[in-house]
């Protein structure tokens, strides 16, 4: 079981465990995302490919870090650590786990 998320200051990319990363995110630009980490839908949108369980297949599953960190999709540079998205997505994660 997981303990429950921390306060709003605390937030960090180091101490979220990835919650954001069970999120669908929709590849609107090009920032050189692999394509081996991207599926494309039957109208043409592309988007970050998740594994059987639901996570983004560019996390890494043992740091619980992005492998593309770099190349990342513009959604995923957009997302405000500790913002309130952030924070409900962590809310879900603990309460779910």
């Amino acid at each position: 079981m997981m303990n429950p998320p921390e306060p709003h200051p605390k937030v960090t990319c180091a101490t979220c465990a990835a919650a954001c990363c069970r999120l669908e995110v929709l590849c609107l630009t090009d920032t050189g995302v692999p394509e081996h980490f991207t599926t494309r839908d039957p109208w043409g949108g592309v988007s970050m490919a998740r594994l059987e369980d639901g996570w983004c297949a560019a996390l890494d599953r043992d740091t619980l870090r992005c492998r593309i960190y770099d190349q990342r999709p513009l959604l995923c540079r957009d997302y405000e650590v500790g913002g309130s998205d952030c924070l409900v997505e962590r809310e879900d994660a603990w309460r779910n786990n």
